[in-house]
């Protein structure tokens, strides 16, 4: 099966680049309105912010801290989108889709563990450093 692509014309359609920064903004906030790992994951990353404001971490730190609320959402985006294909590719029960929905969402803890493991070496010792 041969997928057929618009032609673009190679220059910069301002038009075009702000639909498809809507399209993304759309394809986010389904995300967040539909699954709630990505509802809590926002709350988490809005809480971890704040403590990053509070806390007044260094420029190196926010990187880290960035990298790792970034990487978890977009995780979660992916493991959306494939658990939607998959939906669509069949409706029935599918020992395969099922394996593959369980590898993304795996792909998820494996990058929220590290985020978690990022967050507990930035503030923990901050924390500690109160008592």
């Amino acid at each position: 099966m041969e997928i057929k692509r618009k032609k673009t014309s190679g220059s910069i359609s301002v038009k075009r680049l702000v639909k498809s920064f809507g399209y993304a903004v759309g394809g986010l906030r389904q995300v967040v309105c539909q699954e709630q790992n990505a509802r809590v994951h926002l709350l988490v990353a809005l809480c971890t912010v704040v403590a990053g404001c509070c806390f007044r971490i260094s420029a190196t730190e926010w990187i880290a801290v960035l990298l790792a609320i970034g990487g978890v959402m977009a995780a979660e985006t992916f493991n959306t989108s494939i658990e939607a294909l998959s939906d669509t590719v069949s409706s029935k029960y599918s020992e395969n889709i099922k394996q593959v929905k369980d590898f993304a969402a795996g792909a998820v803890l494996i990058v929220a563990l590290a985020a978690v493991i990022v967050g507990l070496i930035i503030f923990l010792p901050k924390i500690i450093a109160l008592f």
